[in-house]
This record gives structure tokens, sequence and C-alpha cells, in this order.
């Protein structure tokens, strides 16, 4: 039958790829985050947010919800009486980063509200109670949220009354009522939300056992699967492989992935069998390798993959083992990478028996030293391809960037993917006005390295018309 499972891991080992020996090097005990009070929520969550400014984690704490928002490069004993962020009144069940400030942070509670913050420059030095934006639309608590990949201020969010919220917080109102959509497709929790790049869909596996995928602007559904042998908990849409990844369990209780075809989710291309263990398996994709992770709730083990777009789809790597078990894991945006030691991906590991945070680098072993261009391409912006405005129109745009070099700025996307400061409201506070002040600075820099960059290139291209201006033999001229 094609829903029955097939093993590839037996594959031979010999095929060619850059990433076949890919390495996991855990931080040495000076860079870890320690006395992290990290919380006890059983949710089957991150619990930890990264960006390359700032790591943020849920905490436990007595009465109702709060989260640590430390500098990332806080590392060391954490003061027990660091300041938090806790405006809401129930436990927080998830946070996730603004893709495109990093000073702007999402949270969702048991109390039915989804908070959003604004970070001051110098991080948390006084608990912050006052979220910029405050979205009310919930009747049950929110589980889950995400940021929309490539419009700004779009923020989607679901919750125990089975609904997907889409909000748009570029409004002048601090309280936000009413999202722009609701979706009601789910006849159960959502357990799992995940969009392809330039974000016109996303996937969704919910506690009814049915994978769906959905347009983002209408709420369209799509696709539905319903497969008897897998039990889907988590959903990734794999870039623009047109391909969906599940982890779950199999009909004996086993953990499996399965692989599915985007427009076609009747049946499984594959599924595979991993282990007996019971722990939820959060996979994690960087789109950038193709490489796929797979980090077991409890375990501390994270086994990878490389994915293809042709047969046999998955290829075994290796596997990253530890005694340390994982109850999340945060995941550092790719312009925070150190690409001097070819690092591809950097995972922050929760150690809630030790109340660590321990970031994991994934490497790729090179010699050189230089950088390595054909491990970082082209990549997920920091800036918005399209504001929240130009997105509800119904415009949709990929918004990438040349990979983790931008971190220094010595490549960045074209301008049309950057933000029109034009057009930007005007500062209403003191903080909004110096980050408006820093990101034009920035957008100075850039532009005058933009326009170094066009000079030079002028330059070469009228000594090579002269070139071969000069080598054209006089009798054809």
């Amino acid at each position: 039958s094609p829903c029955c499972p097939v093993l590839m891991t037996w594959r031979p080992q010999y095929r060619s790829s850059k990433f076949r020996h890919v390495f996991g090097k855990a931080a040495t005990k000076e860079s870890c985050y320690d006395g992290v009070p990290i919380t006890r929520s059983v949710q089957d969550n991150n619990f930890c947010a990264v960006n390359p400014r700032f790591l943020a984690v849920i905490t436990e704490c007595a009465g109702g919800g709060a989260f640590l928002v430390l500098s990332i490069h806080h590392t060391g004993k954490v003061d027990p009486t660091h300041p938090r962020v806790s405006g809401h009144r129930g436990n927080v069940l998830d946070i996730k980063w603004n893709p495109f400030n990093d000073y702007c942070i999402a949270s969702c509670s048991e109390d039915t509200t989804v908070k959003v913050w604004e970070i001051p420059l110098h991080g948390v030095l006084k608990n912050l109670t006052t979220p910029w934006k405050e979205l009310q639309g919930h009747s049950r608590r929110v589980g889950l949220i995400e940021w929309h990949p490539t419009a700004n201020n779009i923020l989607f969010s679901t919750a125990y009354d089975y609904q997907v919220m889409i909000w748009n917080l570029d409004c002048p109102e601090q309280v936000i009522k009413n999202p722009v959509r609701t979706i009601s497709h789910h006849t159960d929790v959502v357990l799992s939300m995940s969009f392809n790049t330039d974000g016109s869909q996303f996937a969704t596996t919910c506690k009814d056992r049915k994978i769906r995928l959905m347009e983002s602007h209408s709420g369209n559904l799509l696709q539905e699967a319903n497969c008897k042998t897998h039990k889907a908990s988590k959903v990734l849409v794999l870039g623009n492989l047109k391909k969906l990844v599940t982890s779950g369990t199999s009909r004996w209780n086993e953990r499996q992935i399965a692989l599915w075809d985007q427009d076609d989710l009747s049946v499984p291309l594959l599924e595979e069998n991993l282990d007996g263990s019971s722990g939820v398996l959060f996979p994690f994709y960087d789109p950038d390798t193709h490489m796929l992770y797979l980090a077991g709730k409890g375990d501390g083990n994270i086994r990878y993959y490389e994915i293809s777009s042709e047969k046999p789809y998955i290829q075994y790597l290796t596997e990253y083992r530890s005694h340390l078990p994982q109850k999340g894991m945060g995941v550092m945006p790719k312009r925070g990478l150190d690409v001097s030691s070819c690092e591809v991906f950097r995972f922050y590991k929760l150690v809630t028996i030790k109340g660590l945070i321990e970031p994991l680098s994934m490497i790729v072993p090179r010699r050189s030293e230089s950088y390595q261009e054909d491990i970082y391409p082209m990549t997920a912006s920091n800036r918005p391809a399209l504001t929240a405005e130009e997105w509800l129109s119904g415009i949709d745009k990929d918004g990438k960037q040349d990979s983790a070099r931008s971190q220094d700025d010595r490549s960045r996307t074209p301008l049309s993917n950057g933000e029109d400061l034009a057009l930007c409201s005007p500062p209403r506070t003191e903080n909004e006005l110096r980050l408006k002040f820093h990101k034009q600075q920035e957008e100075i820099r850039r532009l005058r390295e933009l326009l170094n960059q066009r000079d030079v290139r002028i330059k070469q291209l009228e000594l090579e018309i002269k070139n071969i201006k000069n080598s054209q033999p006089q009798s054809s001229l």
C-alpha cells in the first residue's frame, strides 16, 4: 500500500554532499546562560526565541506569566532578580521575535491575549508590564503565534477556541479587538503552523489528526490530509520544494516523520519510523542548505538529514548526541551566525534540569578561513518585502538577501526590499525616535556602500569597453 512506511536510512552514504560531515559543537560553559528558571509548562512549544541581539525565554513565575529577555552576549550566570517582561495575567505559552525588528517581540498566553512588546535599546533594565499592542480576539488560551515571513507587522495567532486569527499591527490603536481575518477550518486545537517562503500559503497540524494547507490571504482551504498510518504533531513547509514534512507517531506509537507533496496530500510520499521514545519531535528546516533537523523533546539527540526534490527525497546524514535532555529549542536567524567558522545553523537548547540554555552550533568542516560562498546562498532578509497594507491588498513577494554575510553589511538585498523611510509614520515615543534614527543611520551607510559598489562596477565596465575597442582590428571599425 502507498501508505506503508518506507525506511530510507539503509541507503549507501557515499553520495556527494557538502553537508555530509556537518557536526554539532556545544558551547563552552562560559558561553551558556546559567541559572535560568525555565518554564515547567507541558505545552509542546519551543519556549525560546532568538535574534542577533537578544535571547528570550519563557520562565516559571508565581502568578501571571513572564519571560526573560537577555542580551545575546549576557552569558554566564543570570541574576535571579533580572527584570522580566511580565504583563500577562496567565502563563505565557509562546514567544516570537518580529523577523524585521530585533527590538519587537510577540507573546501569547493562557489569559486569551496576544501582546506585542517594544524592547528598549539596551535591553530590559526594569520590569516591562505595558505592551506596545494588545490583541483581544480569542475566547480561550492562545497557544501559538507566527509572524508573516515577508509582510511587515502581520501576525497570525491560534488558540484553544480552534480559530486562526490574522492581525494587522500597523494601526493607531494600542488595544486591537478585531483581527483582519478569522479562519475557522479546524475542529480542535492547532498544534503547529508553518508558512511557505513568500507567505502566500501556510500549513497546520491539528489535534483532529488532519494536516491542512491554506491560502494566507483568504484563509481558503487548499488541501487536507487525513492519513490513518501517521498522526502528525508538527508540520513544516519545506521552502520552495513544494513539499511538507510532518513529525508525529505511527499507528504503533513509534516516533515517525512523513514527507508530503504540497499539491496532493492524499497519501505521504514516504514515512520513516525513528524510535519508540514518547517525546514530541521538533523539526527545523534550513531552506538554504536543504537540511532538516529533528530534536526530540526529553532527549539530548538531534538527527539531521538532507532533503532533495528527487527520490529518495530524504538522506540521513548523522546524529548529534548529548546526555543533556532538551525541553525546547531556540534558533538563531542566518544573519546572526558566525560565517568565519562555517556555522550553518545554531540552536539554543533549553536544559530544564540544570536551568541552562546551551548554544549548539552546526558546522561544515572546512580548512579555509575565507568566506565560503557555496554554503551561504541568498537567505531570508531582515527587511520586509511588503508593508502590511500591500499584503492585505493581496500582493505576495519573496524577501531574500545574500546569506549570513548581511550581518556585516557587505552585501544586502536590492533597495526595493528596504524600508521606504519617507513612508514611515512619525515616531510617537522617544524610544521609537531613537530606533528610527538608528535605522536611518544604517540606511544611509548602506546606501553609501551601494553607491561605492556601483561606482566600482561602472569603472570596471568602462575599462572592459575600452579593452574591447582596443582589441578590435582597425579594418572592422
